[in-house]
């Protein structure tokens, strides 16, 4: 029995030199994860091609802002060739409704922008302008998966005959009315402020 106990008191020893010396050295800090790459869904050229389809969309907005028909109908003849120039077939890992959906959105936003050159009365451009925005966003923005800046989409519940309601898109959150404007016949830049931000069109 005595020859046991101090046999006993080795293998204590060696267990404790175990547990507090060797395996806290196992709890050292360990290597980070490697962070997952965040990979975009679209190219950059496909991007930059968007982002000057929106570019042409906000100068036409702004020059109806300005009540500018030879800006807005230039701008809307730029937006019409970014259109033509988007890379549609960068999106052939979509799938094929995806694409057939954009493709229709051009077609439409193309047709309008159309009507919107052989007008020659700044309300019915404005008509125009207003369809052009609602085939934009949500369809074509959400068919491409829309990645680029922060844009509003604003309402102006008076736009037409001061009963009908309209939306544009901005890259502000200022309301900047492009229906009434600085130029209006009735309220001349009196309703420039007019509308608010029903929602926000963010890269996903």
């Amino acid at each position: 029995m005595k020859r046991l106990f101090p046999a006993l008191l080795i293998i204590l020893a060696g267990a404790s030199v175990y547990w507090f010396v060797i395996r806290k050295k196992d709890k050292g800090p360990k290597a980070p994860k490697m962070a997952s790459l965040a990979l975009k869904k679209h190219s950059e050229a496909f991007n930059k091609s968007v982002d000057s389809i929106v570019n042409a969309y906000l100068d036409m907005k702004n020059a109806f802002v300005e009540a500018d028909t030879a800006a807005a109908k230039k701008s809307t003849a730029e937006f019409i060739v970014r259109l033509d120039r988007l890379p549609v077939e960068d999106m052939k890992k979509d799938t094929a409704l995806v694409i057939a959906t954009v493709q229709d959105n051009i077609t439409h936003l193309k047709e309008n922008s159309e009507s919107l050159l052989r007008q020659t009365d700044i309300t019915e451009m404005r008509r125009d302008f207003s369809a052009v925005t609602e085939m934009l966003y949500p369809s074509f923005f959400t068919a491409i998966n829309y990645e680029g800046q922060k844009l509003y989409y604003d309402n102006c519940p008076m736009a037409f005959d001061d009963s009908v309601g309209a939306n544009w898109i901005s890259n502000s959150a200022e309301i900047v009315n492009p229906y009434l404007g600085k130029k209006h016949p009735k309220y001349h830049a009196g309703m420039l402020g007019c509308g608010d931000v029903k929602d926000s069109i963010v890269a996903k």
